[in-house]
């Protein structure tokens, strides 16, 4: 974790917390969507465990709850390199059709 993604008192801030976890669920989704299709997130709520301190390792892992043909919803647990839990992300993933010429 760097400073600039840092408030005070030097911890991670949400708004990254948050950004990395939708990442991750963005990136599932694209993973299992049909061809040409895409996606966009419909619903994100973010439970804040515990504080980050600056120079923390944090890693995440995104485990699908729902794949289905229109949405699909990602849990995901951002924890420190020594398994503390920093914060649970649930969001949802709308699955846009391909577009047709």
């Amino acid at each position: 974790m760097r400073e600039d993604l840092c408030t005070r008192p030097a911890v991670l801030h949400g708004g990254a917390i948050m950004a990395f976890a939708d990442t991750l669920g963005g990136v599932g989704t694209m993973l299992n969507l049909p061809e040409g299709a895409g996606t966009t997130t419909i619903e994100s709520k973010t439970n804040f465990i515990a504080a980050a301190p600056i120079g923390t390792r944090v890693r995440a892992e995104a485990t699908p709850l729902h794949r289905g043909r229109r949405t699909m919803v990602w849990q995901t647990r951002i924890s420190t390199a020594e398994g503390r839990l920093v914060a649970l992300v649930t969001q949802t993933q709308l699955v846009l059709e391909p577009r047709t010429a």
